[in-house]
């Protein structure tokens, strides 16, 4: 299969193109600079530009690209910066293959979303079917999927990867958290009581080619089916660490590195998602369980 991924050089996308190209797919890159070879098509989604007849022959794409959430304090400017990244660039992708589906162009669209669409929801289980919750993180989720509608009334199915707290050693939350862990200093934020849905970076990419392949169409909730609780999510780490978690975080510290708004809806919101479409579907998580995947991901091979 000839896959187009877009923001292939971020975490998720590096160990994507990967996990395809291993079951031999062939990927095609979507990049901003100039290309440097024919494995890449160019784009620049801030001048609204990508030419339709290059996604010809492709059959699905992943649309992967945004700005970081938590790369930088929550400013006004940064904020509109991560809601625009996705809306502007999602927005080009979907009118681009909406004209490239006549021509032989992609059949899927398999578009980023996060569960920041579910909002702070304390100890309720959330599936697929549960509404939008409120706060910035779901209005960004909202906007991210809506951008998709011309591919969808183009006839593509389009399905929304809602990913929760990718684990990884080289990126996201579990890298910034290691080094406090591993001296010691690591433990619970805040009353600890707030649910964190994870899911090992094996399992992310997994998935997403999962997405691909099965006729899913929607959200599709991108998480392990064992959320557990911030405490329970520190104790554990101490254990696989083996050094002590016991040290609570004040909300306060975090709040003035990345700003209040972030910390509330990042690190204090209470999320309990269940991967409902991924178990009915009978996908095979290789990490179910929170112990397992933070020991193959900071004593193994995992990224």
């Amino acid at each position: 299969m000839e896959v187009v991924v877009t923001g292939a050089s971020g975490l998720i996308g590096q160990a994507l193109v990967t996990i395809l190209e291993a079951r031999g797919d062939r990927v095609r890159r979507l990049v901003r600079r100039p290309v440097a070879d024919p494995s890449e098509i160019r784009w620049d989604p801030d001048r609204g530009h990508l030419n339709p007849a290059a996604l010809v022959g492709v059959e699905a794409v992943i649309h992967l690209a945004g700005a970081g959430i938590a790369d930088r304090r929550w400013t006004r400017s940064q904020m509109n910066r991560i809601l625009e990244s996705r809306t502007r660039g999602t927005q080009l992708l979907a009118h681009s293959l909406a004209e490239a589906r006549p021509l032989g162009g992609p059949r899927v669209l398999v578009s980023g979303s996060a569960i920041g669409f579910y909002g702070d929801r304390g100890e309720e289980a959330l599936t697929e079917a549960s509404p939008r919750g409120t706060g910035f993180l779901a209005d960004v989720c909202v906007a991210w999927e809506d951008a998709t509608r011309d591919a969808e009334r183009a006839g593509l199915r389009v399905a929304y990867a809602r990913t929760g707290v990718v684990l990884a050693r080289s990126g996201g939350l579990l890298a910034r958290l290691l080094p406090l862990f591993q001296v010691g200093l690591g433990g619970r934020i805040g009353s600890g009581r707030q649910f964190m849905s994870w899911i090992s970076l094996t399992d992310e990419v997994m998935a997403l080619a999962w997405m691909i392949d099965d006729d899913v169409a929607g959200p599709v909730n991108l998480v392990a089916p064992g959320a557990v609780t911030n405490t329970e999510f520190s104790r554990t780490l101490g254990k696989v660490l083996r050094r002590p978690a016991r040290l609570p975080v004040p909300p306060l510290g975090p709040a003035l590195l990345y700003g209040r708004h972030l910390v509330r809806e990042l690190m204090l919101a209470s999320t309990l998602v269940l991967p409902g479409v991924l178990g009915g579907g009978g996908f095979q998580f290789a990490h179910p369980s929170l112990n397992e995947a933070l020991v193959e991901t900071i004593r193994g091979s995992a990224a």
